[in-house]
Formats: structure tokens, C-alpha cells, sequence
């Protein structure tokens, strides 16, 4: 690799002429300038690498992208003092002195839900002041007569207190998803991610032959707002939401067994039935998982008491979109998918633990208890013990690592940079807070996922298309990457280098000692053999390959948002990685969250990096690596509504892909250990022809790094990072508290 082709913020960062300086020096410089680990990386790659204690030579860099120094900025830079102990950067920390290992993955542990009934119930002050005054019923009346029952990880917990959260930006509904999840599925999972629970259903069964499902509520459940909770509820969603058509056009294949959609019906206030015309035994596992019927949005029940009053049905057509047109919405749709919207609305009644206050659009998103949450601990203390949430918007993750270090932060594991774990390990004591490491179950952290149904922009894409769907380019690309040093340099050597496949414990995993590696190791000389015979034999004076059809240098555009995690730097190393290995010149985009969505779901992007939570169970969760039930598969959205609409529209996939999606959508009908040799199949299928690149998963680097206050109870030294469970919701937060001084 020459200079020229190292990123222009790395040249200015080795620009000062004739210096030397060692590895850490490197280290630390480009930190305080704010460069990505993997791009100080690649400088040091171009240097010809050097030990921990070595010295590097900085390169010469062009007259252009030096400052001069006879600028006034350098004549003051020079007169600058010394900076004293005060002024140091909080992130500056030697990384050799922090240990990082294993000791920080705790045992996993969790709360239980239990078949057992307090004696009596209690509930917080605040809520005991209001039963006195007469403006709340008593706690009994509130809870249900069946409460759900659960006993905390370590201890019974006290009230009061608020926790402090950071979300990214306006749109970020899963930092509140995942505080509520627990409290608002018809089923759940227990803290090993194994075994459903009851959760807003106490009780459920399935018929003999499958095909009929039975759900028992909570009888004197209420909503938020101290409404009833009845199967109305579900039957005004089965039959004013879902089976509206201009409001749901499209029925989702969750509710449906071999295209085959099912019926909901009830039989008095508190049972409801699905019925299938197929055995559909997987049915109950999607409402417990992070499936398209969930939850908790969507999710089949509504608050049908405070939604009739926008909706059509209830008060006419004309009226609906005048109500709309008054709150500045296009029409009666689109405002009403706003007032269903638990984190947006705060009027619309819910059963999670808390409830929205102030929306998430709002720079700060906070939740207050609900008073008529219907879970009590052995005590017969109702939850949640917390009193509010309060998730304070911040504009990258280095602001969430500062507040974390000014004692900011109480519990969070989302949006923390893993490579900010030795700051964050150095001051845990001072800043009264402890790390765990919470290892994922999915197989890949930082995917390339290659867009199959990309038909191109502009004359000339044709070559991009056919490249793409060539299974032998997708495996090149795959050969060229270095997963090691991508380990090393961003997981911080925590992960596990290999395909997307999920973890070896996992009964889908096709067979660890073979698919983790297959087409998924740095092999250059079978790389370049592959892309040799597709025709790509030509290269530029600069060693990158020729287009096929017009001699010019081959160019294909990798987009990625830095929100989630610090994919642009993955996305800079691959691109350093795969110019050096291969002579491939990938475009690296840098997209915003919203954007980065709103592009890849128009099948807009080329190559598109994401990670592959959720298909640790393929079957339940699919969406970012099989084009089956969302749009959301950066591997092919137009497979998708292919897919989806049995052929109608969208793009025919490839033969792989289609024996993928036949064998998913067959796959609801069987038992669950026929399922998973079915979910083995697709794994091969997607790994042999490369759909996605996988690099590094199985780590902590994804909703795995865990901050929690030393004042927090009944945060559990490990638990299940998973997305069917949303951690941490799988911890059940509302058993979350504060020790009180």
C-alpha cells in the first residue's frame, strides 16, 4: 500500500517530518486527534508494522495536506504551555496497564418468574400517598388477581430513585424497547433464553395437532390509564389494525403457516385462540422473541378504548382524516401510526412497567411508573421499584463514554464502545460504576452484506450487478479480509474471527469446525485465483483491477452508519485490507442511522454493513440474513417483497436464496428439533455462497459492554445478549433498584 492510499486524517496525523515515534505514541496521538483504532492500524501496517517498544518512522506526506507552518494556527500551537494534569483527556489511558480478560464475563444468572402468590401486597410510597387521597385504587385492585410473580436475581429491592440512560438521536426506540420488553409480550423467555414464560398471558397451551393455540389473560389486568385489559383488546387489533387494509395491506407471514394466514379468536374476556389450518407449533415462540408479532411494536393487542376515536371504522372516514389533517399528519393512517406508538405518544395507554412522559423525539426520553403494572416480587411489592428513566440524547458514543466517566450514566450496555473498555475499566472506582462483558449469540458483529437484488443507477452498473451475484466474487472479497487483525485492533481480541454462522452451543450452528471458516480465512492466493477467473485479470499501475467491459478501475461502494457501532472503522480497515490483498477498490460511505435504513430498505445500497442480531434462531428472527419477512436484509430487499408476495412484485432471487425461503416458510410446521436441521441447512446455504461477509462476532462488542452503578441492585453478573430476549429486558429491569442511603 502507498501513502496515497492511506486515509487523508492518517497523513495528517503522521505529518510531522522525520519523527519518530513508538507504537504506543501512535496509539495515543491518533486517539486525541479522535481516529478510529483501525485507522491508526492501517498507518502502522504501512510503516511495516513494529513491536509494542519500536519505533516508527513517520511518512513524508504531500505539501497539500500538511499545515503550514508558518501559519498563525502553528505559531500559536507553538506557544502553547504545557498542558497540566488538568487538562489531560479522560480518554487517554494506557492500554498495556488495564487488564482485559474473561474475569469480566460473569456467571449467568437472572430473575425467575414463579407459580407462587404473596400473602399481601405493598406498593411505592408515592402510589400509597394517592391510594390515601382517594385518587388511585388500592394496590390490589391495580395489579390484576393473577399477577405475574417474580423473584429478583439477588435481593428484594427498595424504591425509589431515577435511572440514567443515553440514547442516539430521535429515532432510537430500541434503547426503550429494551427497558419494557419484559413487561409487554403475550409470552416471554426466562433468563437463560431456553424456556418461555408467562408474561401478559399467565397460561397457554397448545392443541395435540398444532394447530390451535389457547392464551389464558390475567383477569382485573388494566391498561396504564386503569382501563380494562381484556382479549377486546386483541380482537380490536386482529379486526381494526391488522385486518384493516388500507392501514395493513400486507399480512405478515408470522400469523400465517405456509401462506396460509390464521384466525384469532376469543372466548369471554380473558381467553384467546389462534387457529391454523396447519400445525404451526412454533407459533408461541414467535410471541416470545423479537419476531414481527412480538412485540411490544408491533404486537397483537391495542388500547382499542383510546384508538377507536382516530380510527375510520368508529367515527367515518371523512371525520378520521380531518382529525389527522388538524394534527398535520397526510391522513388518518399515518397519524394513527403515531398514536400507536408507545415511545412517541405519550397519551397512548400501555402495560409495560413505565410509561412515556415526554417522548423519545424530545432530547430527553422519560418514562414514569406505571401504576396499574400488574408484576410483584415474592414480597408481593409491586414493580417496578425505580421510579423513572430518563435516556438523554447524545450525539456519538465518545459522548456516552464522557458521561459514563463523570459518573453519568447508571445502566446502560448499548451504545458503549467496546474499544473505549480500557478508559472506562480505569475508572471504574472513581467513577463509582462496575463493567461486565456480556458475550452476543450471534455469529457476526460487523457484516458486509451483499446486495443481490441491487439492479444499479446509472449506465454502466450492469458490471457492479453481475459481479455481485457472482457467488465466486462475494467468496474473494471474503478471502481477502484479515479477521485476526480486525480482532485485534477493534474487538480488542475478544471475538471470534469467522463466518455469520451462530454460536457452536447453538443448536442451528451447521457444524462449528467446518462452516465458522469455510470461504471465511485470509487467503489472498485463492482470492485473487477467483477473481483471476471471473475475467478480473487487469490491473491499474497502482495494482487495483480493471472493469471487464471498459478497462476503467473497478469500484464498488461499501455504505455503513457509525451509530450502532464503530463500523466505519471496520469499514476503513476492509477497505485498506482488500486494495492490499486483492487490487479491489471499495468506496467506503458514511451514512446517517435514518439514512443508512431509509436507503438500504429502497435497495439502494451495493455493499452494506450491519450485524446479524436475532439470527442466532433463524427461524424465529431472520431479518438481516434472510430475505424472507422484512425488507430489512441488506443481502436483498427486493428478494424480500419477492418473497413476501409470493412472486407479485419485488426481484426473483437466486435458486440458493429461493431454496432458503422455501425451507424458512416450511420450517414453522415442524418440531422444534426438525426445525433446527432445517435452520442448519439455510446456514450452509448462506455461508457456502458468501450472501454476507462475516468478520468478528461472538463478542461483547454489540449490547455487551454493561455499565451499571455501584447503587444499582439486582443487576445480574451475566446475562443472556441476545436479540429474541432484547437484553437487558431478558434481566426483567423492573426489579432494577437503587440501595437507598
Amino acid at each position: 500500500m502507498t501513502i496515497d492510499e492511506v486515509p487523508r486524517s492518517l497523513r495528517l496525523f503522521a505529518s510531522e517530518s522525520n519523527s519518530r515515534l513508538t507504537r504506543r505514541d501512535v496509539l495515543k496521538r491518533g486517539a486525541a486527534l479522535g481516529l478510529a483504532v483501525p485507522a491508526v492500524s492501517a498507518l502502522l501496517a504501512a510503516c511495516e508494522g513494529v513491536d509494542d517498544d519500536e519505533e516508527v518512522a513517520a511518512e513524508e506526506i504531500d505539501d497539500d495536506v500538511v499545515e503550514d507552518p508558518d501559519s498563525d494556527d502553528a505559531e500559536e500551537d507553538e506557544e502553547d504551555e504545557e498542558p497540566s494534569e488538568d487538562d489531560a483527556d479522560p480518554l487517554d489511558v494506557e492500554t498495556d496497564d488495564v487488564e482485559i480478560g474473561m474475569d469480566l464475563i460473569g456467571e449467568l444468572e437472572g430473575p425467575v418468574v414463579v407459580d407462587e402468590m404473596p400473602d399481601s401486597f405493598s406498593e411505592a410510597p408515592e402510589l400509597a400517598e394517592l391510594v390515601e387521597a382517594g385518587d388511585l385504587p388500592p394496590v390490589e385492585e391495580r395489579i390484576s388477581s393473577q399477577p405475574m410473580v417474580i423473584r429478583p436475581v439477588h435481593e428484594i429491592g427498595q424504591y425509589g430513585g431515577t435511572l440514567r440512560r443515553a440514547k442516539l438521536g430521535p429515532g432510537d426506540t430500541p434503547q426503550g424497547n429494551r427497558i419494557i420488553t419484559s413487561s409487554g409480550r403475550v409470552l416471554f423467555w426466562d433468563y437463560t433464553a431456553s424456556e418461555m414464560t408467562p408474561c401478559i398471558a399467565r397460561d397457554w397451551e397448545m392443541s395435540d395437532d398444532g394447530r390451535e393455540f389457547t392464551f389464558y389473560l390475567r383477569e382485573g389486568m388494566r391498561w396504564s390509564d386503569g382501563e380494562p385489559f381484556t382479549s377486546a383488546d386483541f380482537m380490536f387489533w386482529y379486526e381494526h389494525i391488522y385486518g384493516n387494509e388500507e392501514f395493513t395491506p400486507v399480512k405478515n407471514p408470522a400469523t400465517a403457516i405456509n401462506g396460509e394466514q390464521g384466525v384469532m379468536e376469543t372466548d369471554g374476556d380473558y381467553i384467546v385462540k389462534w387457529i391454523f389450518p396447519e400445525p404451526y407449533p412454533m407459533f408461541d415462540s414467535m410471541l416470545a422473541s423479537s419476531s414481527p408479532i412480538g412485540g411490544p411494536l408491533p404486537t397483537i393487542f391495542a388500547p382499542g378504548h383510546y384508538l377507536e376515536q382516530f380510527h375510520p371504522e368508529f367515527v367515518g372516514a371523512d371525520e378520521a382524516d380531518q382529525i389527522a389533517q388538524d394534527a398535520e399528519y397526510d391522513n388518518w393512517t399515518t397519524y394513527f401510526e403515531f398514536l400507536n406508538n408507545w415511545a412517541l405518544n405519550p397519551d397512548r395507554p400501555v402495560v409495560f412497567a413505565w410509561k412515556t412522559v415526554n417522548p423519545m423525539n424530545e432530547p430527553n426520553w422519560v418514562l414514569e411508573r406505571n401504576p396499574y403494572f400488574w408484576a410483584v416480587d415474592t414480597e408481593g411489592n409491586q414493580l417496578p421499584y425505580i421510579d423513572s428513566i430518563v435516556m438523554r440524547n447524545a450525539e456519538d458514543l465518545e459522548v456516552i463514554t464522557l458521561r459514563a466517566l463523570a459518573g453519568e450514566i447508571d445502566f446502560q450496555q448499548r451504545h458503549i464502545d467496546l474499544g473505549a473498555l480500557p478508559v472506562l475499566l480505569e475508572n471504574q472506582e472513581e467513577s463509582n460504576y462496575t463493567i461486565h462483558l456480556d458475550p452476543a449469540l450471534w455469529g457476526a458483529d460487523a457484516m458486509v452484506m451483499c446486495n443481490m437484488s441491487w439492479r444499479g443507477e446509472e449506465e454502466g452498473d450492469d458490471e457492479i450487478v453481475d459481479l455481485i451475484n457472482e457467488p465466486d466474487f462475494r467468496r474473494a472479497l471474503s478471502l481477502g479480509i484479515d479477521r485476526d487483525q480486525l480482532n485485534e485492533a477493534l474487538w480488542l481480541g475478544l471475538g471470534t474471527p469467522g463466518s455469520c454462522i451462530p454460536g457452536p452451543d447453538s443448536p442451528q450452528n451447521p457444524g462449528e469446525e467446518e462452516w465458522r471458516t469455510k470461504w471465511h480465512t485470509l487467503d489472498p492466493d485463492q482470492a485473487n485465483e477467483l477473481l483471476d477467473g471471473l475475467g478480473l485479470t487487469e490491473r491499474d499501475q497502482e495494482g487495483y483491477r480493471l472493469r471487464r467491459d471498459n478497462g476503467e478501475r473497478f469500484r464498488i461502494r461499501l455504505s455503513a452508519s457509525g451509530a450502532r457501532l464503530n463500523w466505519p472503522a471496520v469499514c476503513e480497515m476492509i477497505v485498506f485490507q482488500l486494495a492490499e490483498n486483492i487490487g479491489i477498490q471499495i468506496d467506503f460511505q458514511e451514512l446517517e442511522d435514518s439514512l443508512w435504513w431509509e436507503r438500504n430498505q429502497a435497495n439502494e445500497l451495493q455493499l452494506s454493513m450491519w450485524f446479524n442480531d436475532g439470527s442466532e434462531n433463524l427461524d424465529i428472527s431472520p431479518n438481516m440474513m434472510l430475505p424472507v419477512a422484512h425488507v430489512w436484509s441488506g443481502v436483498g430487499p427486493q428478494h424480500a417483497t419477492w418473497a413476501m408476495t409470493a412472486g407479485e412484485s419485488g426481484i426473483e432471487p437466486p435458486e440458493g436464496m429461493k431454496r432458503a425461503q422455501e425451507i424458512w416458510f416450511s420450517a414453522a410446521g415442524m418440531e422444534l428439533e426438525e426445525r433446527n436441521e432445517a435452520m442448519q441447512e439455510i446456514w450452509e446455504i448462506i455461508t457456502d455462497d458468501v450472501w454476507a461477509i462475516g468478520t468478528v462476532g461472538l463478542s461483547p462488542i454489540a449490547i455487551g459492554v454493561r455499565i451499571v452503578n455501584n447503587n444499582v441492585g439486582n443487576s445480574p453478573s451475566r446475562h443472556i445478549n441476545g436479540k429474541q430476549v432484547e437484553t437487558p429486558s431478558v434481566s426483567h429491569p423492573a426489579t432494577l433498584f437503587f440501595h437507598q442511603n
